[in-house]
């Protein structure tokens, strides 16, 4: 006799959904090579594996809008895929008049100005003066539906880069999916979410290594308060590494914060991982004087094992292949020094004609 408290799985293989995705992607007159045939089959099973172990009508809801929401935000971010791009995140409470505001709008302006696209949160105060300096063509907004926000701001309502989400983690997974670079202005507990966020993500190595930058107005002490009465005590108490404060930085000057961002992709294009091996892409490859002199300084800090190599593409890579490659076996924990790391990288002087 059955238990019928007991989840029943499907009987239904991997390999028989596969076969009929591919019948619904031919009826469809939808393409996907041969590993996206395979992920979408798996996507079905997980559903499927759903409804057996018991989910409810709400976690199904939830699911369900979370993907719509992720599957709508892929489409509208896709086409731009070949551009930087920043998250700007701040309070909804700055007033038009307040110095941070006017000094998000500077930074916006100039940011962009590089060739930057500027992501914010849609709503009122340093979100809408983020979309104040760009123009709209370089700006999303991401707003999240709140009972006490009715609307996105004037600027960006009815641009189509404008994306409506429901769930806090999936707007949050977008912001930090499609950031070069994140740049927080004083705000509340949202802000602080934010910011904490972008800090644990490239901490733990769970997103891509980008700069951080804080700012605020001349004579304020937002982060120096935030340094001093939260960081500094993370410290002392050694809940986080010395070196993790390299990973942001504060500025009081827009010019000065857009180069900081600007000078960290100088040189360093880009990371991944090909199998142990972390790569990083450059612009222009290490000479081995500089190698020698950089694996020597940096390798007892971060390399797991092995040493660095300069190299060219690996196979499995497909993206910018004519880039030149460093290439090591990172301990995927001192993030803080590969920061260091990456900012001598980009000190060293172009080479010459």
């Amino acid at each position: 006799m059955t238990d019928s408290s007991t989840p029943t799985p499907p009987r239904l293989t991997l390999a028989q959904i596969e076969a009929e995705v591919d019948r619904f992607l031919e009826i469809a007159h939808v393409s996907g090579n041969l590993e996206a045939r395979e992920l979408l089959a798996e996507i079905v099973l997980t559903g499927l594996k759903l409804v057996s172990d018991g989910a409810d009508l709400g976690q199904l809801k939830l699911i369900r809008t979370s993907l719509k929401e992720m599957r709508h935000a892929y489409r509208i971010f896709n086409p731009y895929r070949g551009t930087r791009k920043i998250s700007i995140f701040g309070s909804a409470r700055t007033p038009e008049a307040d110095p941070d505001y006017i000094l998000c709008r500077e930074f916006s302006r100039v940011v962009s100005a590089g060739g930057w696209m500027v992501i914010t949160g849609a709503g009122d105060g340093i979100m809408k003066a983020g979309h104040e300096g760009p123009d709209l063509e370089k700006c999303f907004g991401l707003r999240i539906r709140l009972p006490f926000e009715a609307a996105a701001n004037t600027l960006i309502e009815g641009d189509p880069k404008l994306v409506n989400f429901r769930y806090f983690f999936t707007r949050k997974l977008m912001f930090m999916a499609h950031s070069d670079a994140v740049a927080v202005f004083p705000g509340g507990f949202g802000t602080q979410d934010e910011l904490f966020e972008a800090l644990t993500l490239v901490q733990t190595g769970k997103s891509n290594l980008v700069p951080i930058v804080l700012l605020e107005h001349a004579g304020g002490d937002y982060w120096s308060s935030w340094e001093s009465g939260i960081i500094a005590k993370l410290r002392e108490k050694h809940l986080i590494s010395p070196e993790d404060t390299k990973l942001y930085s504060i500025h009081r000057d827009a010019q000065a914060a857009s180069d900081e961002i600007q000078r960290f992709y100088r040189r360093f294009h880009s990371m991944r991982y090909v199998g142990n091996e972390l790569v990083l892409r450059l612009h222009w490859q290490l000479t081995p004087n500089e190698l020698e002199r950089l694996e020597s300084k940096y390798s007892p800090l971060f390399v797991a094992s092995g040493r660095m190599q300069t190299t060219t593409a690996l196979p499995g890579e497909e993206e910018h292949l004519d880039l030149p490659r460093l290439m090591f076996r990172f301990d995927r924990r001192h993030w803080g020094h590969l920061r260091s790391f990456i900012d001598e990288l980009n000190a060293a002087p172009a080479p010459t004609a």
